[in-house]
């Protein structure tokens, strides 16, 4: 079963490859010519970005900055992120527009629910970057809070591994691949997929969430073609 609409959150860590920090442009163009096959299938796509390649606001308050202050900051990381993938995406022909909850209207549309849905009715990628516009919420909680408003079919939660894991696979060669999991085992289990505040916005509103690996090229295509990858989390 193929998805109409689909939300892809992607961290900023993902964009910055093996380099350590900031954005590898080689990264980007694999994700856009992924995400240009997406939509030439007829899919609609919204993208949320992190920004931990750049600035992470939990990092900076645990190193003594007000949390409220770095996590603005952090806001504005993944605007950066957002326009960089933006260009990445139009230079593999792909109409793509950046929507931000900050209002920055030099570089980007200020956030509007109804634009955004034109958008995508129109064959539009829409980026949406400063996260949900508060400190405090994850990047995570964002993509859950946009897919719930603009009637996705799901979220596509990309990452370095191929899924979720009983425990962490870089540390336990006898971590177990979770395939299916309720969003209540996620929950009580305290798995690092998402914040617990994403996962219960996806659990009240019945959004399906699939966690896969975004370095296996055709994942994302593989993904929103209902192809089984990776975790899939759902009732």
């Amino acid at each position: 079963m193929a998805y109409a609409r689909a939300l892809l959150k992607l961290s900023g860590e993902a964009l910055m490859g093996d380099q350590g920090y900031g954005i590898d442009p080689a990264i980007v163009q694999s994700i856009a010519s992924d995400v240009a096959k997406v939509i030439a299938g007829g899919t609609q796509l919204a993208i949320v970005v992190g920004g931990g390649n750049i600035f992470r606001g939990l990092k900076g308050s645990a190193a003594g900055m007000d949390r409220a202050t770095a996590d603005y900051v952090g806001m504005l990381a993944t605007v950066m992120n957002a326009i960089t993938l933006q260009d990445g995406l139009e230079r593999a022909g792909v109409p793509t527009r950046v929507q931000t909850a900050i209002g920055m209207q030099e570089v980007a549309e200020p956030y509007i629910r109804r634009k955004a849905i034109r958008h995508l009715e129109k064959g539009r990628v829409v980026v949406f970057g400063a996260g949900c516009g508060n400190p405090f919420f994850t990047t995570d909680t964002t993509a859950a809070l946009r897919a719930a408003e603009i009637n996705a079919d799901v979220v596509f939660k990309a990452t370095k591994v191929d899924g979720v894991y009983d425990k962490d696979p870089a540390i336990h060669a006898d971590a177990v691949k979770q395939e299916h999991l309720t969003y209540q085992q996620v929950l009580s289990g305290e798995l690092a997929v998402m914040d617990s505040t994403a996962i219960a916005l996806c659990k009240d509103n019945n959004i399906p969430i699939v966690v896969f690996n975004l370095f296996e090229p055709g994942n994302i295509g593989k993904a929103v073609a209902g192809e089984p990858i990776g975790s899939r989390i759902n009732n």
